[in-house]
C-alpha cells in the first residue's frame, strides 16, 4: 500500500510485541491531540484481549493502529497526522473487518467521531440510534453486518479463505486455476489443508481444471507431487474449447458452502463466502460442463497420476 509516496503496510500484531508501537500512535493521537486522559485511553483491562492492527512504514515507523474487541467492536482507530487523506485508515478498516469475517462474526459496531462518519459510512457502515458523549467528544455508534460477498484484497486473506474452504469441504472440491495459482494453492496452510482432506478417508474428491498444464510440471509445483501420492484423489483436466479458455476466471468452490472467485483471473483480487450453497452450486454446474469439455491431462501420468 502506499501512502502519497510513503509505501505503508498494515498487519496484524501481537499486544504485548507492539505495545510501545501502539501507544506511540495513540498518545499521540488520542492523548496528545484530542485530550483523552491517558489513562482512559490505554484501556488496560481489554486492550491485551483485543485483535490488534497496525500500519507501519517500510522502515517501521508506526503511522496507524485499529483493533477489534472480543465482543466484535472496532475501534482506537488513529492515523498519525501526516499520513491522514493517504489510504492508511482505509487499510486499516479493511484488515480489521477482515478478521472479522474470517472469525465468522456477522455484525460489527463502533463508535465513530461524529467527523468521521462519512469515512465509516463509505465503508458500509450505518448510524444506530442517537449521538452522544465519549470522552469529552460527540460520538455516533454505527454497525455492518457482514453476511454475503467478501472482497479478497490481501494475499495472506486469499491464503486464510481458501484454506477455510478446504476444512469445510465434506467430500469434493472443485478448483478452476490458470496454473495451479503460485503463492495461493502452494501455500503452507493451503496445502496442509489440501493433505489432510485427501487422506480423510471418506472418499473424497478434488477435481482442478487448469488452462495451461505444463507450467506446473515445469515449475515442480508442490501440489503435483502431493496429487502423485493420493492419485485415486486429485484430477486433473486442462481446458481446449476456446470459449472456456477466453474465460479468465480462477475459483475454488466446495460442497460445504464455501467458495473464493477471482472474475478475472487476478493472483489475490476476488470475492469470497463460506456459507453460500447456491452460489456453490452454480460454480460445481460451470466446472462440471467445463471438465466435461476438457482433456486429461495424460502427461502427469508420468509422474503417476
Amino acid at each position: 500500500m502506499n501512502a502519497g509516496a510513503a509505501p505503508f503496510r498494515v498487519e496484524v500484531v501481537a499486544h504485548a510485541a507492539a505495545l510501545p508501537d501502539l501507544r506511540r500512535v495513540r498518545d499521540e493521537v488520542f492523548v496528545a491531540e484530542q485530550g483523552v486522559p491517558a489513562e482512559l485511553e490505554r484501556d488496560a483491562a481489554r486492550d491485551p484481549s483485543c485483535v490488534h492492527v497496525l500500519a507501519r512504514l517500510e522502515d517501521g515507523t508506526p503511522i496507524g493502529t485499529g483493533r477489534l474487541t472480543p465482543d466484535r467492536h472496532i475501534g482506537r482507530m488513529a492515523v498519525r497526522k501526516p499520513w491522514r487523506g493517504h489510504g492508511v485508515g482505509d487499510a486499516l478498516l479493511r484488515a480489521l473487518l477482515d478478521v472479522a469475517w474470517l472469525q465468522g462474526t456477522q455484525a460489527v459496531h463502533l463508535n465513530a467521531q461524529v467527523d468521521a462518519i462519512g469515512f465509516y459510512a463509505r465503508h458500509g457502515f450505518v448510524p444506530v440510534g442517537e449521538r452522544f458523549m465519549e470522552a469529552g467528544i460527540a460520538h455516533q455508534a454505527m454497525a455492518r453486518t457482514l453476511d454475503g460477498p467478501h472482497p479478497v484484497h490481501a494475499r495472506t486473506l486469499a491464503v486464510e479463505a481458501t484454506r477455510r474452504i478446504i476444512v469445510g469441504a465434506r467430500r469434493w472440491l472443485w478448483i478452476r486455476s490458470h496454473a495451479l495459482d503460485p503463492g495461493l494453492l502452494d501455500a503452507p496452510p493451503v496445502l496442509d489443508a489440501l493433505r489432510a482432506f485427501a487422506t480423510a478417508g471418506r472418499g473424497n474428491q478434488v477435481r482442478i481444471l487448469l488452462r495451461d498444464a505444463a507450467a506446473p510440471q515445469r515449475g515442480h509445483a508442490p501440489l503435483l507431487a502431493l496429487a502423485q501420492r493420493l492419485p485415486s484423489i486429485f484430477g486433473f483436466r486442462e481446458l481446449v474449447d476456446p470459449v472456456d479458455r477466453e474465460d479468465p476466471a480462477a475459483f475454488i468452490a466446495s460442497d460445504g458452502g464455501g467458495y473464493y472467485v477471482r472474475r478475472l483471473g487476478d493472483p489475490v483480487e476476488g470475492e469470497a463466502g463460506f456459507d453460500a450453497a447456491p452460489r456453490c452450486r452454480q460454480l460445481r454446474a460451470a466446472h462440471d460442463e467445463a471438465w466435461e469439455r476438457a482433456r486429461p491431462v495424460t502427461e502427469y501420468r508420468a509422474l503417476g497420476l
